[in-house]
């Protein structure tokens, strides 16, 4: 045990010294939660919309300050005709126009909306928003009920995204990188033949590892909620139980990396190509799983974020319990049970 303590403390005199890697596990997440929670932002939020009536009627401005005095649109002029406002869209002065017919008034219908769909997703939301904002006083058929997330803010999906890739990031690279830095210095070859098992070597190099996760988890949770507003309405064990497995997966990921790669450039490159495009692109992180075409939805079936930002969205914003999220639960504990078999049956206890 006292070995075993010896390469745990080791491994965490080499990070602490490794500034490059400190602001790595302590900066980058700070940086992310600030660009993701406020940069980064899907939320609809002052459009600009031209209004196209040829005369300004009571029902007309009716319309009119219900779209300004909204938090999604700002009306910046008034035209006559559609050319008019289709030419401030071209010319990147306006959003959206809405358009009333010449017997809006007295028909109470009649209205066009011509949406710039350079961007379609928002476009649509635009159009939806602005449909909601000019129809629901005068409709008592239909009631929008939002749950989990009543105002519609980014920061409530972007939270659990960004947990799934900062755990999986630091904790396969940073494992990866110090086991081949063994390597590339020589001293691999001291370690294997210490009275110590492999084994037990690098489980003492990844403890290091699993601590500060575990550190950049709690810093990550209070951002959310402090900070961002995003609630934690699950259960704060569940939610540190499900991150643990997750984890050990990235950690046995790393180890996997480490087998493969020569020197920690190669660690690194491996650890970017495996890892960050596929959990930006196809985790679900960004863009709905269920959008994407059948072979990318196949692909992402093997992306253990997918999973971990599933479970973490039912618990912290759903407010499920432990039941609800078995599925994710037990594919991610496969992964790591098959991560762990495969990294260890190829760890070489003799250097080639």
């Amino acid at each position: 045990m006292k070995q075993f303590s010896s390469f745990v403390i080791k491994e965490a005199k080499h990070i602490v010294r490794d500034r490059r890697t400190m602001l790595i596990l302590f900066v980058m997440p700070v940086v992310l939660m600030l660009i993701f929670g406020f940069a980064i932002s899907n939320d609809v939020r002052n459009v600009r919309a031209v209004v196209v009536t040829s005369q300004m009627d009571h029902v007309t401005q009716q319309v009119i300050d219900r779209l300004s005095h909204s938090e999604y649109f700002v009306i910046t002029a008034t035209v006559g005709t559609s050319k008019e406002a289709e030419q401030l869209i071209r010319r990147q002065k306006a959003d959206m126009a809405v358009v009333f017919s010449k017997d809006f008034a007295a028909k109470r219908k009649g209205i066009q909306l011509i949406v710039d769909a350079s961007d379609p997703n928002m476009a649509q939301q635009w159009n939806t928003y602005a449909m909601q904002t000019i129809l629901n006083p005068q409709s008592s058929l239909i009631e929008t009920k939002m749950l989990y997330n009543p105002r519609m803010k980014s920061a409530y999906n972007f939270v659990p995204a960004i947990m799934g890739m900062l755990l999986m990031l630091i904790c396969a690279m940073m494992t990866s990188v110090s086991i081949v830095r063994e390597k590339e210095k020589g001293t691999m070859e001291v370690l294997l033949v210490s009275p110590v098992r492999p084994i037990m070597m690098i489980v003492a190099k990844a403890v290091p590892y699993l601590v500060l996760a575990f550190a950049i988890l709690v810093s990550i949770l209070l951002m959310a909620r402090f900070v961002l507003g995003v609630p934690l309405a699950g259960s704060i064990l569940w939610i540190f139980v499900v991150s643990a497995i997750y984890i050990l997966l990235a950690l046995s990921l790393g180890l996997l990396i480490s087998n493969i790669a020569s020197s920690q450039l190669m660690a690194l490159l491996l650890s970017a190509m495996v890892l960050l495009m596929p959990i930006v692109m196809l985790s679900g992180m960004l863009f709905p799983i269920e959008s994407m075409p059948m072979v990318l939805q196949w692909i992402s079936a093997v992306i253990p974020p997918r999973y971990y930002i599933e479970a973490m969205r039912k618990l912290m914003i759903m407010g499920v319990g432990i039941g609800e999220v078995m599925r994710e639960v037990a594919i991610l504990s496969g992964m790591t049970i098959f991560l762990l078999i495969v990294s260890l049956a190829k760890f070489k206890t003799r250097l080639e």
